[in-house]
This record gives C-alpha cells, sequence and structure tokens, in this order.
C-alpha cells in the first residue's frame, strides 16, 4: 500500500449552516456543496471545494451518531479526520491489518459513494485516518 492523495479533512460541527457561513466570510469559499443527510453513519454532511482538496463538515444526524459524542467532548466542533485515497479499500485493509493497525470495522459507502474505512487514531499519533477506494488514486 502506498500513501494516496488528501481527499479531504473532515470537521466535526455543531452547525453546517453556521460552519458554512464561516467558511465564506472568513474565507472566501465559494465552492461549497448542498448539505445532505448519510442517516446510515449518522450524520448531515456538506463538502466545501479548496483549490487541492475538501473540506468535509459533519454534524450528527441524531444523538447516538459518533459525532455527537465527539461534539460532546469538543463543543465547538473541530477537526475529527483526515481522509486519504486508495486504489483498493481491501488490499489497504489487508495491509493495515497485517501490519498491526486497528482498523474500525469494515468497508462501507462513505459521502463520496464509494468505499471507505477508519483507522484507530492510536495508530497514527491520536488521528482518526479514513481511508477511500478511488480509481483516481493510482497516481
Amino acid at each position: 500500500m502506498k500513501l494516496g492523495r488528501l481527499n479531504h479533512v473532515g470537521v466535526a460541527t455543531p452547525s453546517i449552516a453556521a460552519s458554512i457561513e464561516t467558511y465564506r466570510l472568513l474565507l472566501g469559499a465559494d465552492a461549497i456543496g448542498e448539505p445532505f443527510d448519510l442517516p446510515a453513519q449518522g450524520v448531515k454532511v456538506c463538502f466545501i471545494d479548496a483549490p487541492n482538496t475538501q473540506v468535509e463538515l459533519i454534524e450528527p444526524y441524531d444523538e447516538t451518531s459518533p459525532i455527537a459524542g465527539f461534539l460532546k467532548k469538543n463543543p465547538a466542533g473541530g477537526q475529527h479526520h483526515v481522509c486519504f485515497e486508495v486504489p483498493d479499500i481491501d488490499a489497504a485493509v489487508a495491509h493495515l491489518k497485517g501490519n498491526g493497525a486497528t482498523v474500525l470495522g469494515e468497508p462501507r459507502i462513505g459521502a463520496h459513494g464509494t468505499p471507505i474505512v477508519f483507522v484507530h487514531p492510536k495508530d497514527f499519533g491520536g488521528m482518526l485516518v479514513e481511508l477511500m477506494e478511488t480509481p483516481k488514486a493510482a497516481h
């Protein structure tokens, strides 16, 4: 497995609407997608395009959301994860497990409509890492 392109930085927020306004006002963001629900993962999501990557705003869908737990510890929100592209999610999972990493759950379909998986923060110095399968990762 080889490190792929940074696809996005996930940012937990108590309010996507308020965060969108902050990104518009303070950073001049204008390429902002429509927020959408991802109930299978317990979140509402919105992507903001930057020239070289995206910011994924993540709001809890309800109190059972993993993001709700994150916001209890960090009420203002904050960086939740970084996402790197891989060409083959199953090969990436096998590589990670073969090297002792803790993969959280099984691959599932993420907000971009492609397979994703998360790797425990203890394996990356406290940072939650998401891997996303994409054919574009092979560059």
